[in-house]
């Protein structure tokens, strides 16, 4: 069932490359609805057969490489559901927000599906070397999204800034991954193999060094500071469609990484530069937000505000590495809320740049003092995108609370200097947001020329359904996180378990 739920977009994907092109454009489109529609519908059916307390499970082993270790092994527990089923469901949204997509339809949908399989495939991924493919290949995805589909010669240099920052990550993450093979008697690349061995403990200046090519390799992708400078021009130039899975899918792969590989392969370096890890976090929160709100570029903001949300993030597993004052239940707490604020993040940020991208459709500009009064003018959209905004500066009631009550709670016994200064990255995020609103919403109408006589047409509704679901599904986490914890919490007690030994 996983090798279905993760291949049959790729599947879809080739046959659709192979027809002819007879199809009208947007029967392309409602064939990727449709494929993301039923990859949604069996991942819930993994979910309702998902034992919280049996660890790995809906495992694969097959032979691939066999001379160099290499299989095909994919397993989902509690760390990893929650992301599979994300992917899933922004896919989903993805897909609707494109049925208006008139450019190259047959090649966007397809370079979409690829994208899915891939995002999938990482998440599901039990041997380094199929997790290092799925993650060089999701770089050559968002690339030709990107270039192919951004706005103008910008978007080129964006996806090619893009594709050689991350590009380098990874080959500094193949090298870790490679020092993790040669430690390990006998030679294997299989997470869980390697997570039992533990073959670098007590190997000192070879386990930090074989940490810091993993760490710098998954720093880049999330992205940390100062690892985060390909992050706004690739946002800001990509197509809104785009924007929201690599914000919402594609930045997960970092902070995923931390917990599926660093943390649980090495556990006595991840203990010995926790410290280092929480002052990133908490430096990433800052920065993020501070440079947020100097931004007069709405979808520049969101970008990075993702810097900002990923540092609480980063904090969290950093202190989950941190034994001295602090309990076992406190640092379970710290990676529980690290995982729901992956979770959280991407339903929320996808939320709002598919809604930057109604905002570019109408105005043609991204710049918010070009307008003012908008909520007269499009109710629905502003109402939308309010909630979008308080949601993401982590109000109660909905699920950004959630994340950070735990990741700060988690935090504050080892790391309480830290974790205080992260909080005013909370007040920044509100102070940026509610000045957003009233910049674009409130005060006397003002549109950009570039609107036509008769003002903003409001939320179309494939707009809506593309948005308001994930919003919708952000405040049911809020509202009742329980659902979602409970998957969470027992692999968060073995992570915490393994980094402790």
């Amino acid at each position: 069932m996983l090798t279905v739920v993760t291949f049959l977009p790729l599947l879809v994907c080739a046959v659709l490359l192979l027809l002819p092109r007879t199809l009208p454009e947007r029967a392309y489109v409602w064939v990727w609805i449709t494929t993301a529609a039923v990859d949604l519908a069996l991942v819930v059916g993994l979910w309702t057969g998902y034992d919280t307390d049996g660890g790995m499970q809906y495992e694969q082993r097959v032979r691939w490489i066999p001379s160099a270790g290499v299989g095909y092994h994919v397993g989902v527990d509690g760390l990893s559901l929650p992301l599979v089923a994300l992917t899933c469901l922004l896919f989903l949204a993805v897909a609707v927000h494109s049925l208006r997509e008139r450019r190259r339809v047959r090649s966007y949908v397809c370079l979409f599906l690829f994208l899915q399989t891939v995002s999938i495939g990482l998440f599901v991924a039990l041997d380094l070397i199929l997790f290092f493919v799925f993650f060089d290949l999701s770089i050559v995805g968002m690339f030709f999204v990107i270039a192919g589909w951004g706005h103008g010669e910008r978007a080129r240099a964006a996806a090619l800034k893009f594709f050689l920052y991350t590009f380098v990550g990874s080959l500094a993450l193949l090298l870790g991954f490679i020092g993790l093979y040669l430690a390990a008697d006998p030679h294997t690349f299989d997470i869980v193999d390697l997570t039992r061995a533990n073959p670098l403990a007590g190997r000192g200046l070879y386990a930090g060094l074989v940490l810091l090519a993993i760490g710098v390799g998954l720093a880049v992708k999330t992205p940390t500071v100062p690892f985060h400078t390909w992050l706004p021009p690739a946002h800001t130039d990509a197509p809104a469609t785009g924007s929201a899975i690599l914000a919402g899918v594609l930045l997960k792969m970092g902070t995923y990484g931390f917990v599926r590989i660093a943390m649980p392969l090495l556990p006595g370096s991840w203990r010995h530069y926790a410290l280092v890890i929480v002052i990133v976090g908490a430096v990433s929160v800052v920065y993020g937000a501070l440079v947020a709100l100097a931004q007069t570029d709405f979808k520049r903001m969101i970008a990075y505000t993702s810097v900002n949300h990923m540092g609480y993030v980063v904090l969290a597993v950093g202190a989950a590495g941190t034994l001295a004052g602090s309990d076992a239940q406190a640092r379970t707490l710290a990676v529980t809320g690290a995982v729901t604020q992956m979770v959280s993040h991407g339903l929320i940020t996808a939320a709002l740049f598919l809604l930057a991208g109604v905002l570019y459709d109408r105005g043609r500009t991204y710049t918010m003092d070009s307008y003012s009064g908008l909520a007269a003018h499009a109710p629905r959209f502003a109402a939308v995108t309010a909630v979008a905004a308080f949601a993401s500066l982590g109000i109660p009631g909905f699920s950004g609370f959630i994340a950070e009550f735990q990741i700060f709670t988690g935090s504050l016994a080892s790391h309480a200097i830290a974790t205080a200064i992260a909080v005013t990255g909370i007040l920044i995020t509100a102070a940026l947001f509610l000045t957003a609103l009233r910049r674009m919403f409130l005060g006397p109408p003002r549109l950009p020329e570039t609107i036509p006589t008769g003002g903003v047409r409001d939320l179309r509704y494939t707009e809506a359904l593309s948005t308001v679901p994930l919003l919708a599904v952000a405040l049911a986490i809020g509202v009742a996180p329980r659902w979602l914890l409970d998957v969470i919490e027992p692999a968060g007690r073995t992570l915490t378990g393994l980094v402790a030994r």
